[in-house]
This record gives C-alpha cells, structure tokens and sequence, in this order.
C-alpha cells in the first residue's frame, strides 16, 4: 500500500515538473498529426487543406469572427480571384447542377478514383435546395427558390457563379467551400450549378 503510495505521489510531482510546451511547439505538433491524418487518399485535396492560404490565415487567427477591416481586406482579396467564363454566359445545364449537388465525390481526402473522375458539390450536405429533397443539412441557409425570390438578372446570375466561385468573397470566414478559386469544380460544372439556383425550369424555382 505504501509503496503504491510512494509511487503515485512520484508521478504526481513528476508531472508538475515536466517543462510546459511553448505555443509554437504546441502548433507543431498539431500540424504534424493533421498532416500524419492525411496520409493517404486523395493527396491533391488533401495538401489544399493542410497548406494554407492568406485568407485561411486570417481566419484562424480570429476564430470568433474576423473584425470589419480584416473582413474587408479579405472579401477584396477573394473578389479578385474570381474568373468568369470568357463566352457563352455563366449558366449552364440545372439537369447536370442537380447531379453535381447530390455528389460528394472529391471532398474527402480518402477518395481516390479514376483521373477523369471529377469532383462533386455535395452541396445538400449544408443547404436545403430542392423541395423534393427530404435529406440536407442546415449549416448553410435554404436555397430554395433562389432565383425566383431574386430575379432572374444578368446581375442575380453573376452573383451565383461567383459565391460558387469563391464565397469568400463575399462572406469573409465562410464555411462555404471556395468551388473555382480551389479547384474543386471545373467552370463548367460551377455553371451547371449556378443554372440549379437560377433556371425558373430548375426544381430549385418551383
């Protein structure tokens, strides 16, 4: 019994003895395990999640919300990535989008497939988008009816592209997958998305 004693008092004391980690050391190692973590699979996806950009800085630097002249300067910053298509408009084919938005293909670093397989939108998993749809999820608000509510303008429509684009700019610490500016969608698919949201023949609209 003592010697049990004697041994748990040891440990005690040796463990408020062990030298605290410097917060520096304490970044290392997490980065280290969440590099570790990704390992395997999709290796494109996965370095675009470990290795961050400005934008991601900033953001985790203020995890509560990025104050109004950080948001600003990061909005602008995002703006200036955005590429629209040289011709031919920024709406494509709602019947494609809606595929594109049940997919989840690409966005977890464990898929690994054929070359020309390309990425999805999985985009029920934070939005409610069709009424048909009875599974979505609510991290993001509702888009149904978007482009009825909004107008179907030159204007409503360019906004579409470009929040599926890049959404940080316009929503500086968005949780919201920045689709064109990361690679993730190809132009064409962005634009079948943007016609999902802005078609009044789209379920989205009716």
């Amino acid at each position: 019994m003592k010697a049990t004693i004697v041994l748990c008092v040891a440990g005690v004391i040796m463990a408020g003895c062990a030298t605290p980690l410097s917060e520096s050391e304490k970044q290392a190692r997490a980065e280290k395990m969440f590099k570790d973590g990704f390992s395997k699979g999709n290796q494109e996806m996965a370095a675009q999640v470990v290795q961050q950009d400005e934008m991601q800085v900033l953001c985790s630097k203020y995890p509560s919300g990025a104050p109004p002249e950080i948001a600003a300067r990061i909005e602008k910053s995002q703006l200036a990535t955005i590429r629209y298509p040289a011709a031919g408009g920024v709406v494509g084919d709602w019947r494609e989008g809606e595929k594109i938005a049940q997919d989840g293909w690409g966005l977890r670093f464990t898929d690994t497939g054929p070359a020309d397989r390309k990425n999805g939108g999985n985009c029920y998993a934070c939005h409610q988008i069709t009424k048909q749809e009875l599974s979505f999820g609510t991290l993001g608000p509702s888009l149904y009816q978007f482009g009825k509510v909004r107008g179907y303008t030159d204007d409503v429509r360019k906004y579409a592209y470009g929040k599926i684009y890049n959404a940080g700019a316009y929503n500086a610490c968005t949780n919201m997958p920045r689709f064109g500016h990361k690679g993730i969608l190809t132009e064409q698919q962005i634009k079948d998305v943007t016609a999902l949201l802005m078609d009044p023949e789209s379920p989205v609209n009716k």
